[in-house]
């Protein structure tokens, strides 16, 4: 039986909360250095053409305009944004810092550099461009169609492949096939805080960079390698940042502002506005996914077939990878004899898609629990026993990727949620006659922990013990406004037997601080935890030794709590961390302090099972969410409170994503929607109370056996949102978003046709 943990399973308050509260916190976005200047784009007003003539003589010539620059007189080079070390697969360069061919509503014409963001921002509507019109192809279907109109060199179709797994079995006459067809749409990360850089190139030829980014290191090798810099001449630091969700994993801004700052040499910020970000640094990609399974009639499932058609948008940064490793998902979750999925991830003249909550986990198990709900029916089977028949199990080996899915209880997810849900008595209740109409729906989910598999995975840290007994622990982590500098904290202190407020744990700077390769893939508590956790472990080892030497006893006769050390039965006696620390210094000559590197050898699957109510006005299409449970397997909450706030967070992000949020693109490119008036996300008043049912098993290699949270939180809610929204009214929807005119629709058609 685990001992009583003092830290690790307690709420504590994220690390700069107070701050946060009184407005003392200090953004990126706040940030200001001597002699700093500003720098503004021109974005590109139409989706596809070339540049015949850029005029920037009128801005040059305004008062308070440093410099100006276009294609004209800025690198030719091209990169990738989405790259985290040198030479990596699936990195495609083909962006640059300013184009001379527009690809989308949004691509970057010319910056201008000046005193004032005010100057700047004028100085950008005096330059007067002619572009030379290209076919506009908005849509993946139009891109692959059209082979004439190429945006870029080398065609629409950026890659394609195929995966199988599996051997097929022979048909029989009782199997059930079932075909559906989901998509999902581009959605904007809607982060606090807008994008925003800050560069400053001094006159030893140093470039620093304060980034509000996932991966300094990432952004490190792009941006020198783009300049020409050597490593040691380029420094990232990490800084408070206003929210992410994906949004900030790619170097968007990083590069174009380390130039105009190397070409200036001074400080140089670039802030952009909410229409800038919402139509020119990311989105989460649109998809189209066709699934077939075929099943016996006890409901069995024997093969599953998947086609998916990923839109890249105008560049590829992660598109060929988010497009593989949708086809990662489905086996983390099922047990399926045969498997197969191909996929294309295709260019369209359209924003630029990328990184997002969940990383292709959303897109594909919105299609597939869709599909289960309409595979459970043409069964007639109940869904939650269709599901129960092909779960994986604990220890089941990933279909994928041949490695063991670890501790899965997502069976137990399905059941106990299903129990305090009231899930039977919801489902099989009367239905609904009059104008509002309720309905129920589940989804179950599989995620990752990390990147083990396929990716390298490790992460270092150094702990140094203070003299007084305190310590710093200097990592290559990215807090991202979720609790990961306290949680981190709670870890360090469980082992170390310290309050967590003896404890600072610093963030990523590439000068300063040990290699990460980022915040992302699901990987800081699983990887990052367990490195705090083994160089934790170590520091104490050192501890004991050295007390072992004053006390001269074994270490094994030592006793130690809340930053004590005692023999054991004279508790009356005890020598402090701080002792230790200064007697090491001064009597031994040696310093208390390790570097560690843990290196990732599993990634068991996170799972949940979400479950929730609705209800539907046929005569406006309206959806009110009633009622949610989030069932998840956590293996072990570090920070319940967090793990709760992070499971919110995901539900209103993906009932968002289910009924309101989508980035519009009209057929000619252009952006229907690029502000807050007009793109609608999920306020609080339309809130339902998150109930949340955490499944504590344990039995990985994460810190006391936690697996992540942070992207499983969002993975499973628009598929449970969209199945309870087709219970209520005996529809089959599955176009995201569900407005209220596509709802209106699909009820009217099934009025006529019923």
């Amino acid at each position: 039986m685990e001992k009583d943990l003092n830290y690790v399973g307690h709420t504590f308050p994220i690390h700069d909360a107070s701050q946060k509260v009184r407005g003392d916190l200090e953004y990126l976005s706040d940030m200001k250095l001597p002699k700093m200047l500003y720098a503004k784009l021109l974005l590109s007003p139409i989706a596809h053409g070339l540049i015949t003539k850029i005029d920037t003589s009128r801005a040059e010539a305004l008062p308070g305009v440093i410099r100006v620059f276009t294609h004209l007189n800025t690198p030719s080079k091209t990169y990738s944004r989405y790259r985290i070390v040198p030479d990596q697969e699936f990195c495609l360069e083909d962006e640059r810092l300013l184009t001379d061919k527009v690809r989308f509503v949004g691509d970057r014409v010319a910056a201008v550099v000046a005193i004032s963001k005010g100057i700047a921002k004028q100085a950008i509507g005096l330059i007067q461009v002619e572009y030379e019109p290209l076919p506009v192809l908005s849509t993946p279907e139009q891109a692959l169609l059209d082979q004439e109109t190429k945006i870029h060199p080398g065609g629409n179709l950026l890659h394609e492949y195929q995966h199988k797994l599996g051997e097929q079995v022979s048909s029989s006459d009782d199997d059930i096939i079932v075909e559906t067809v989901t998509k999902t749409q581009k959605v904007h990360h809607a982060a606090m805080e807008t994008h925003v850089c800050l560069a400053d190139f001094d006159r030893s030829g140093k470039l620093t960079l304060w980034a509000a980014c996932q991966g300094v290191f990432g952004v490190r090798t792009i941006v020198a390698d783009l300049l020409e810099l050597s490593y040691n001449n380029v420094r990232v630091i990490k800084v408070p940042m206003g929210g992410s969700f994906g949004g900030r994993q790619e170097t968007i801004l990083e590069p174009i502002t380390a130039f105009l700052a190397k070409e200036v040499k001074g400080p140089v910020k670039l802030i952009l506005t909410r229409e800038e970000t919402i139509i020119s640094t990311m989105t989460r990609p649109a998809t189209t996914s066709r699934i077939r399974t075929k099943a016996a009639d006890d409901g069995m499932l024997a093969e599953c077939s998947v086609d998916t058609i990923v839109d890249a948008g105008a560049y590829a940064t992660s598109s060929i990878d988010n497009t593989y490793v949708m086809s990662k998902k489905i086996c983390k979750l099922y047990r399926i004899p045969y498997y197969e999925h191909s996929g294309k991830t295709v260019y369209t003249n359209t924003p630029i898609a990328g990184g997002a909550r969940g990383w292709g986990a959303p897109e594909i198990i919105t299609a597939l629990e869709i599909h289960m709900d309409a595979a459970a029916k043409k069964q007639a089977m109940d869904l939650v026993e269709f599901r129960l028949k092909n779960l994986v199990h604990p220890y089941d080996l990933d279909k994928s990727s041949q490695i063991s899915l670890g501790n899965a209880r997502v069976i137990e997810c399905l059941e106990k949620g299903a129990e305090v849900f009231g899930w039977h008595e919801r489902y099989n209740r009367e239905p609904d006659q009059g104008r509002f109409r309720r309905g129920v729906g589940l989804a179950c989910a599989a995620h990752k922990n990390g990147m083990y598999g396929g990716f390298p995975e490790h992460s270092t840290m150094t702990l140094k013990v203070n003299e007084d007994g305190s310590f710093i622990l200097v990592t290559g982590l990215h807090e991202m406004g979720c609790g990961t500098i306290t949680s981190i904290k709670q870890i360090a202190a469980e082992v170390l037997d310290v309050d967590p407020g003896k404890i600072t744990v610093l963030e990523a700077d590439t000068e300063y601080g040990p290699y990460d390769f980022g915040s992302y893939g699901s990987r800081v508590t699983y990887i990052c935890g367990a490195c705090a956790f083994e160089a934790a472990k170590r520091v104490k080892e050192m501890l004991m030794e050295c007390a072992s030497d004053i006390f001269q006893k074994p270490k094994e006769s030592l006793e130690t709590k809340n930053g004590r050390v005692w023999v054991v039965g004279d508790e009356r006696h005890p020598i402090s961390y701080r002792d230790i620390a200064t007697t090491a210094k001064v009597k031994n000559n040696m310093d208390i302090v390790i570097t560690h590197t843990y290196h990732g050898t599993s990634n068991p699957g996170a799972y949940a099972v979400h479950f929730t109510e609705v209800e539907v006005d046929t005569a406006t299409g309206r959806v009110q969410v009633l009622d949610y449970l989030a069932a998840h397997d956590i293996g072990k909450a570090i920070n319940p409170g967090m793990v709760e706030g992070q499971i919110q967070g995901g539900v209103q992000m993906g009932i968002g994503y289910a009924l309101y949020e989508e980035i519009k693109v009209f057929n000619d490119g252009s952006i229907l929607n690029s502000s807050f008036k007009n793109y609608h996300v999920l306020n609080a008043p339309d809130m339902p109370l998150v109930r949340t049912l955490l499944i504590e098993e344990g039995g990985d290699e994460g810190p006391y056996g936690a697996k992540s949270i942070g992207e499983i939180a969002f993975v499973p809610v628009a598929a449970a949102v969209v199945n309870a929204v087709n219970n209520a009214l005996g529809t089959s929807m599955s176009d995201l978003p569900l407005t209220p005119e596509k709802i209106l629709k699909a009820w009217k058609f099934l009025k006529v046709n019923v």
